[in-house]
C-alpha cells in the first residue's frame, strides 16, 4: 500500500506552529479556491444546513395546510391546492437529493475522513472542489426552477406527471431535472475521492481492520455512490430529452413506458436509500463507544455488515412496484431479498446494544441523538417489513403508512446528522456549544419527530391516501396532531441551531478531545492546522480508551504514551 509520503504533496515536515485552517488566510478567494478537504467539508455544511431549514419550512406548510379537511375541489386559504403540490415535492426534492444524501459523506465525511486515515487532504482535491460547485450549480438550478414556475410532480419525478408539458407547475421541470442531474456528478466525483482515499493516503500500517467504522460506512456509501448514481444520471437525462423532444420514452401518449422510468429511477434510489443511511451508521458506531466509554462490540460483524448492505441494496428496488403491475415471481423475489437485507441492519443494532451495555454513558447532545436514532431505525425497519410483505402491501401502499415509514429510515438520519454535527463541532469550529439548550433541542425535535410520524401510521392503516389536499373529517384528529407534533420539532431543530451558532459568541474554547475519543482527528488542536498533521499519528485501535486519560485541569483528556503493540499482521 502506498505510504502518504511517497508523494511530495502529502509528505509530512516539521515545521513550526502555524495558524488553524480557519484563520491562515480569511480571504474570501481563500474559501472559494480553497483545496483544503476541512474547508469543503465547512461549505457544504453552511449550504446543507441553510436549505436543511429551507426544507423543513416546506414540511411545516403542506402539515398546516392540511390542519382541515376541506371538501373534493375546495381550496383552504392562502395554501391553494397547486402550492400544496409544489411545496411538498420542493420539501421532498430539497431533503433527499441536497439535504440528506450529501449531508454526513459531503460534510462530515470530507472534513473527518482525511484526519480520521492519518492523512493530509483527500486523494483529489481539485475534484473535491470541483465537486462542491457541482452541488452548489445543482442547488441553483433547483432555485430557477421554483422561480420558472415550480414543480409539482413529486420528488421522483415520475412520469408521466414529469413529461407533459402543459398543466400545473410544469415549466420548472426541466431546470430541476438538470439541477439534480449535477447534484449526481457531485454524489459521484465524491465517492471516488474517497474510495482512492481510503486506498492509497491511509497511513501505511493501518490495515482495514485498524479503520475506524465511520470510515468502513464512507467507504461502502462511495461504493454505491459510484456504481448507483449514474443510472439517475442516465434516467434523469432520458427524462429530460423526452420533455423536451418527446421521442416515446417514458411518454405513453406518443409509446413510452412510465414503469420503465421507475425501474429506473428505484434501481438508484433504492442504494441511494443506504447512501443516507450508511453513513448514519459510521456515526453510530462513533458516537456510542465514545459517549459508553467502552470498545465497540462485534467491530468486524458490523464492519461487514456496511457492506453486506451496500450489496443488497443493489438487489431490492422492485419492492417499491408491487402495485405497478410486474409479476408476482418478481414480486415475490424482491420480497424475499428485502427480507434479507433486515439481517445486517439487526446486526448493528445488536452490536450497538451490546457496546452501550454496562457502559458509562455520558448524556451529551450527541448521544441523545445516536440513543434516538437507535429507536427511529430500528422503528423504520420493523414497519418496512409491512412494505416488503406482498399481502399488507397492496393494502398499504400510496398511504400515510409509507410516508410515516419513509420518514422513520430517511429522516431519521437527520438526528445522526446533528448529532455528527455536535460530535464534530469543537473540532471544526475550536469552540464549545451550549449544552443546555442543545440537550433540550435534541429532546424537544426527538418528540415532536415520533408524535408527527407515529400518528401517521394509524392513519395509513386506516386508508388515508398519501399527498392528497383534502381528505374525509375521519382523519382530521390525526392530522391536527401530526400538525402540532411537526411544528414542535422544528421547535427543537431551532434550539439545536441556536446552540450551535451561541458557541460563537458566549462559549469557552474547546480543547484538542473534549470527549475522550480515540480516533487521529482528535490528535490534532481544535481546530486543527491547515496541512493535519506535522508528524504521523501513531495507529491503534480507534476504540480502545485506555489511551486517553480525563485531565480535570483541561476538563478534557490527553493522549498516554504510545503503548508498545505487537506487530500486527497486514490486512
Amino acid at each position: 500500500m502506498a505510504s502518504i509520503s511517497a508523494s511530495p504533496a502529502y509528505a509530512f515536515e516539521p515545521r513550526a506552529a502555524e495558524a488553524d485552517y480557519l484563520s491562515h488566510d480569511t480571504s474570501l478567494r481563500s474559501w472559494l479556491f480553497t483545496l483544503d478537504h476541512k474547508r469543503i467539508g465547512i461549505m457544504y455544511l453552511l449550504g446543507i444546513m441553510t436549505f436543511f431549514v429551507v426544507g423543513g419550512m416546506f414540511a411545516l406548510l403542506v402539515r398546516s395546510a392540511l390542519w382541515t379537511p376541506g371538501a373534493p375541489g375546495q381550496e383552504k386559504g392562502l395554501i391553494t391546492h397547486n402550492l400544496y403540490n409544489m411545496f411538498f415535492t420542493l420539501h421532498g426534492a430539497i431533503m433527499v437529493f441536497v439535504v440528506i444524501i450529501p449531508g454526513i459523506p459531503a460534510a462530515m465525511g470530507n472534513f473527518a475522513l482525511p484526519l480520521m486515515l492519518g492523512a493530509k487532504d483527500v486523494a483529489f482535491p481539485r475534484i473535491n472542489l470541483m465537486s462542491f460547485y457541482f452541488w452548489s450549480l445543482g442547488v441553483v438550478l433547483l432555485l430557477v426552477a421554483i422561480y420558472a414556475g415550480g414543480i409539482d410532480t413529486g420528488w421522483t419525478f415520475y412520469a408521466p406527471y414529469s413529461t407533459y408539458r402543459e398543466g400545473g407547475a410544469m415549466a420548472g421541470v426541466p431546470w430541476a431535472l438538470a439541477g439534480v442531474f449535477l447534484i449526481g456528478f457531485s454524489s459521484i466525483f465524491t465517492g471516488l475521492n474517497f474510495i482512492t482515499t481510503v486506498h492509497k493516503l491511509r497511513l501505511p500500517e493501518m490495515g482495514w481492520f485498524r479503520l475506524p467504522l465511520f470510515v468502513w460506512a464512507i467507504y461502502a456509501t462511495a461504493v454505491i455512490q459510484v456504481l448507483a448514481t449514474p443510472v439517475l444520471g442516465i434516467t434523469l437525462l432520458l427524462l429530460l430529452v423526452e420533455r423536451l423532444v418527446g421521442i416515446g420514452i417514458f411518454n405513453p401518449d406518443i409509446g413510452g413506458d412510465p414503469v420503465l422510468m421507475q425501474h429506473f429511477f428505484w434501481f438508484y434510489s433504492h442504494p441511494a436509500v443506504y447512501i443516507m443511511i450508511l453513513p448514519a451508521l459510521g456515526v453510530m458506531s462513533e458516537l456510542l463507544s465514545v459517549f459508553s466509554r467502552k470498545h465497540i462490540f462485534g467491530y468486524k460483524f458490523i464492519a461487514y455488515s456496511s457492506m453486506a448492505i451496500a450489496i443488497l441494496g443493489f438487489l431490492v428496488w422492485g419492492h417499491h412496484m408491487f402495485v405497478s403491475g410486474q409479476s408476482d415471481l418478481v414480486s415475490t423475489i424482491f420480497s424475499a431479498i428485502t427480507f434479507t437485507i433486515a439481517v445486517p441492519s439487526a446486526i448493528k443494532v445488536f452490536n450497538w446494544l451490546a457496546t452501550i451495555y454496562k457502559g458509562s454513558i455520558s448524556f451529551k447532545a450527541p448521544m441523545i441523538y445516536a440513543l434516538s436514532f437507535m429507536w427511529i431505525f430500528t422503528i423504520g425497519g420493523l414497519t418496512g417489513l409491512f412494505l416488503a410483505t406482498l399481502a399488507t402491501n397492496v393494502h398499504l401502499t400510496d398511504t400515510y403508512f409509507v410516508v410515516a415509514h419513509f420518514h422513520f429510515v430517511m429522516a431519521g438520519t437527520i438526528f445522526v446528522f446533528f448529532g455528527a454535527v455536535h460530535y464534530w463541532w469543537p473540532k471544526i469550529t475550536g469552540r464549545m456549544y451550549n449544552e443546555r439548550i442543545a440537550n433540550w433541542g435534541a429532546l424537544i425535535s426527538v418528540v415532536g419527530f415520533n408524535v408527527t410520524f407515529l400518528v401517521q401510521f394509524v392513519m395509513g392503516a386506516q386508508g388515508m391516501p398519501r399527498r392528497y389536499y383534502n381528505y374525509p373529517e375521519l382523519f382530521q384528529i390525526y392530522h391536527q396532531i401530526s400538525t402540532v407534533a411537526a411544528w414542535t420539532a422544528g421547535i427543537g431543530f431551532f434550539l439545536t441551531v441556536l446552540s450551535l451558532m451561541q458557541s460563537f459568541f458566549r462559549a469557552k474554547n474547546a480543547p484538542a478531545n473534549p470527549w475522550g475519543a480515540v480516533t487521529n482527528e482528535w490528535r490534532t488542536p481544535s481546530p486543527p492546522p491547515p496541512d493535519n498533521f506535522d508528524q504521523p499519528p501513531p495507529v491503534e485501535d480507534p476504540y480502545d480508551f485506555d489511551l486517553v486519560r480525563y485531565n480535570p485541569n483541561t476538563d478534557a483528556y490527553d493522549f498516554v504514551e504510545r503503548r508498545e503493540r505487537a506487530a500486527a499482521p497486514a490486512h
